[in-house]
């Protein structure tokens, strides 16, 4: 029996890298698309000869994908995960929603007019779709798959601070969109993840600046002991289960037109201070105290995932483990 082979968009990002992982480790060949041939021949050097890639330069561009999906008639299954994060532009409406919206149309409709035999599509959205975080994070707050945050698209091209909440809102409301208007021959899922943490899928790309949530780790790693610790805090989920998910969502029939939350826990920046204090002998001493009590965060009720969670069927690993797993990586890394 031959493989089945999945296209995943935007391959060289956090979450797109840790789902090759599991992509590859479930037999699964990969065409990733990437936006320059030096990135593509990296990715091969990590992954290896079940892993092809497609320069795709821009995917907000009309037809963006139909080249590579014409090129690649075994792909069956479809992931978007490519999202543009841009902060300090001048143009948000330009920099930030119109890729974020048309990127995901377009992808849709390469699939559409070029893939007939793909059957199941699985767009990476987010938590912020249900809400903004300050409400998620708020205990009193119920968060489900059947919740939008009512940002409207001025508001995410004016204010810079709900620019990516309204790109990700509008993206994913496009996808359902496109499903209800053109009846394609794919079914949908997209997954929800709130903040992303846990360790690069390869030590190469823990060192320096990380993208966005997996910083948030990093950063306590790095603080000194005169340094004051974040007041961050909120919902968060292992990249390694967020990669698992997407496997999931179009492996398991129950996920066909599902929103799937992907939620772990609560957390504070001083829970992540107090795992790796508690955890590394040689770093307690070089990080500060803060307030250890701060970092007791009490689990929330706002999550009613239960239908996500039937679906995926697993476990979700645990604020400890992402924490010491990501530190021994960033040792690792940057020796």
């Amino acid at each position: 029996m031959s493989k089945t082979t999945v296209f995943i968009t935007g391959a060289t990002g956090f979450v797109a890298q840790n789902t090759i992982v599991e992509l590859l480790s479930r037999g699964y060949s990969v065409v990733g698309s990437v936006r320059s041939e030096e990135k593509g021949e990296m990715l091969k050097t990590y992954f290896g000869d079940n892993f092809q890639y497609v320069v795709v330069a821009g995917f907000e561009n009309k037809g963006a994908f139909d080249v590579a999906l014409k090129q690649h008639p075994e792909v069956t299954v479809f992931l978007h995960t490519a999202s543009p994060v841009s902060f300090g532009t001048e143009d948000l409406e330009r920099d930030v929603l119109i890729p974020a919206i048309e990127g995901t149309r377009n992808a849709l409709q390469s699939v559409h007019e070029h893939a007939p035999q793909v059957k199941r599509v699985v767009v990476t959205s987010s938590a912020v779709t249900l809400s903004n975080f300050s409400d998620v994070s708020d205990p009193k707050f119920k968060a489900n798959e059947d919740l939008w945050y009512g940002v409207t698209y001025e508001e995410g091209s004016k204010n810079p601070s709900i620019a990516y909440t309204a790109s990700k809102v509008f993206a994913e409301k496009a996808a359902w969109e496109f499903v209800e208007t053109n009846k394609p021959n794919f079914s949908l899922s997209t997954i929800l993840p709130p903040y992303v943490f846990g360790p690069q899928a390869q030590d190469e790309s823990a060192k320096g600046q990380l993208n966005i949530s997996a910083e948030f780790v990093a950063a306590v790693y790095r603080l000194s002991k005169i340094d004051k610790v974040p007041e961050v805090f909120g919902p968060f989920v292992d990249v390694r289960d967020v990669a698992k998910a997407h496997v999931i969502a179009f492996e398991n029939d129950e996920a066909k037109g599902k929103r799937i939350i992907t939620y772990s826990g609560r957390f504070h920046s001083q829970t992540i201070l107090n795992i790796i204090r508690d955890n590394f002998a040689d770093l307690r001493d070089k990080l500060p105290v803060g307030i250890p009590s701060n970092g007791d965060v009490s689990e929330s009720v706002a999550w009613d995932d239960q239908k996500s969670k039937k679906i995926l069927g697993f476990e979700f690993i645990d604020i400890e483990k992402t924490v010491i797993d990501t530190v021994n990586q960033l040792i690792r890394a940057n020796k």
